[in-house]
């Protein structure tokens, strides 16, 4: 697992957008879809059902903290360096970071065979 964070997230006007880290794994007989920076999971029987799990999810997520007006709160909550002034990109933060604050994560890396991957996301964000 490389320690370098990829993702990002931008917030502009009624959008957002980004690239995020996913792990995706089995426990027992359930695929897991798991993106760490964030703590969202989406799970089914097989990986498409679990990606459209996490899809409706992750978009859960920024519907709820773009209603309560949440979202960098709870980024900065998560580790994300958040930059001045509302377009400019968010950052997570580093592997090695969330392995060491982030319970699921460890879990995940020391117990189960897992691929890590990308996606991106653009989300409408609708108040």
């Amino acid at each position: 697992m490389e320690d370098t964070a990829k993702g990002f997230i931008s917030v502009n006007q009624d959008k957002i957008e980004g690239f995020l880290d996913i792990i995706i794994f089995k426990e027992d007989d359930t695929t897991i879809v798991y993106c760490p920076p964030l703590e969202v999971y989406g799970y089914g029987v097989d990986e498409n059902e679990a990606q459209e799990s996490f899809k409706v999810s992750l978009a859960e997520f920024f519907r709820y903290c773009t209603n309560k007006n949440t979202l960098r709160t709870e980024l900065k909550r998560l580790g994300w360096q958040l930059k001045r002034g509302k377009s400019k990109p968010m950052l997570p933060p580093s592997i090695s970071e969330l392995l060491s604050t982030n319970e699921n994560l460890s879990r995940i890396y020391n117990n189960f065979d897992f691929r890590k991957t990308a996606t991106n996301v653009s989300i409408t964000a609708v108040a």
